[in-house]
């Protein structure tokens, strides 16, 4: 005899009851009404002629049948959602190019791991560049997308996440904090640490000079693990050669940048948009975990 089939909308109607601890919650959650969350619980239980649920007030408790139906409801809805997404992903195409400045690839290793493997029919190009640069690229709709520091003369894209910067130095060697302070900095242009570097230290009354200019932290580690330069690093940028100064070193605090992402003025193609998805939701974390 074959078993019934269990309804995966029923299923999907426990799982948010048992998330949310409350049929109100769970229609709110669903976009029902409660009176139909009710109804399609009362239905499953019918169905399986087993009682899943006890009432505390306007909370539910399961007893232990919901329990062991629960483990399974998460399981086969995530093997559901994972056919439907692979389904769906494999039917997405084309060509897709994204500019990053080479600072920030670090960040985005496991995105292009995730992104290939869920759409292996795009064809993905990456081009590295100043944030700057990248901006005008896309304007001129060379590029797809690009992820870069949010410029302050050109404020535009939507905020992925914010980083506070910091001042760092080699973790075995440093240079003395006296001035005139020895910096790293990129080139001129190249983004906008140099910019914020020189204006902390010229509104806290330090000098300075240009010990090497790079355009990016690869060009720049050697001179600052030497401990011949300080560097300004995104905490995200910090590696176990570097080594983070804190108030007690006597510098200026840095301010917070922002990583945005920047879309070519035109209806965004379909690899565009889900990149742009992943991205947003890989990168996104709150500020109080930096």
């Amino acid at each position: 005899m074959r078993a019934p089939t269990l309804d995966l909308t029923l299923l999907r109607t426990l799982v948010a009851i048992a998330d949310t601890g409350s049929v109100t919650a769970a229609a709110k959650r669903l976009a029902y009404t409660q009176s139909t969350v009710s109804m399609q619980l009362q239905r499953l239980e019918a169905q399986l002629s087993l009682t899943l649920h006890e009432r505390e007030g306007r909370r539910i408790r399961f007893t232990s049948e919901g329990e062991r139906l629960l483990n399974h409801a998460r399981r086969l809805l995530a093997l559901n959602d994972d056919a439907w997404s692979d389904m769906q992903a494999r039917q997405v195409t084309g060509d897709l190019t994204l500019g990053i400045p080479e600072d920030y690839a670090s960040l985005l290793p496991s995105v292009f791991a995730y992104f290939h493997q869920l759409y292996p029919a795009v064809g993905l190009k990456v081009i590295c560049g100043t944030s700057a640069h990248l901006v005008e690229q896309v304007k001129a709709k060379e590029l797809d997308l690009a992820l870069v520091t949010r410029q302050r003369n050109s404020p535009g894209g939507d905020v992925i996440r914010r980083e506070p910067l910091l001042w760092a130095v080699g973790m075995n060697q440093q240079p003395l904090l006296s001035d005139p302070l020895p910096l790293a900095l990129y080139s001129p242009g190249a983004d906008v640490f140099r910019e914020v570097a020189e204006q902390a230290l010229q509104s806290a009354g330090r000098s300075w000079r240009v010990a090497y200019t790079s355009q990016s932290m690869a060009g720049l580690a050697p001179i600052v693990t030497a401990g011949l330069a300080i560097v300004v690093v995104t905490r995200s940028m910090l590696t176990p050669a570097l080594r983070p100064l804190d108030e007690s070193s006597g510098l200026p605090a840095l301010p917070m940048i922002e990583l945005a992402l920047h879309r070519a003025p035109h209806r965004p193609s379909e690899p565009a948009r889900r990149l742009a998805e992943l991205i947003r939701e890989q990168l996104a974390v709150p500020e109080q975990a930096l």
